[in-house]
Parts: structure tokens; C-alpha cells; sequence
């Protein structure tokens, strides 16, 4: 996952919006190809990285390294490290990630209709 330049027209533009539309500001927070599929598997609970990865095969291990860093720099994920032998992390939604489940909920109803009108 390439960064974008801080100094490019894109960035600014998607910025601007961000603080123009509080709509748009919420998708960049979890418009992220992954950032979806990992808030729907954590809503039930905390997990660990091993865990997320086997519910989320065809992620890889730097891609989902990513997502969650950018999601706990988001306030979006906790992680907490266990000081145990093997290390045990576990992720788990915060407060306002937990926010995010009656808007999974009409995502997946809406997903579902409109699935049906393009069949």
C-alpha cells in the first residue's frame, strides 16, 4: 500500500473534502478496500492477528499489518499487547468503531437489494 504524496493535488483535494463533508471524512476513514471486511470481523469481539488473517484469506499478512496500524492511528481499532511468551496481540474495536455496526447492518441490507436489481 503505496502512501500518497502529502504534497500532491489528490491529497489535498481528498483532505478539503474531508473537512468540507463530514460524509466524505467518514469514508476515508473506512473507504479502505480491507477497512470494511475488518470492522465486520471484529464487530463480534476481540480477535487476534492470526485469527483475522484465517477470516480474511486473501489478505496478506503487510496488508493487514497496514490496514490495522492505519485503523488504530484512526481510533477505529485497539490493540493490545499481552507480555506473555509468545507475544499475544488482540484487536478489538473501539467505542467509535463499535458505532460503525448498525451502519454494517444497513450496508448489508442495502448491499443485498441492490444485488438483486442488477441479477
Amino acid at each position: 500500500m503505496s502512501k500518497v504524496k502529502e504534497t500532491s493535488t489528490n491529497y489535498e483535494n481528498k483532505q478539503n473534502l474531508g473537512l468540507e463533508c463530514t460524509e466524505i471524512y467518514a469514508v476515508n476513514l473506512i473507504g479502505g478496500q480491507w477497512t470494511l471486511a475488518i470492522c465486520c470481523h471484529l464487530a463480534n469481539g476481540k480477535l487476534r492477528f492470526g485469527e483475522l488473517r484465517k477470516r480474511i484469506p486473501n489478505i496478506t499478512e503487510r496488508m493487514l499489518t497496514l490496514q490495522l496500524r492505519k485503523m488504530e492511528e484512526n481510533k477505529l481499532v485497539n490493540r493490545t499487547v499481552y507480555a506473555e511468551v509468545p507475544p499475544r496481540v488482540e484487536y478489538e474495536l473501539t467505542k467509535s468503531g463499535l458505532q460503525l455496526n448498525p451502519i454494517l447492518k444497513q450496508l448489508e441490507e442495502w448491499g443485498k437489494k441492490h444485488k438483486k436489481t442488477t441479477s
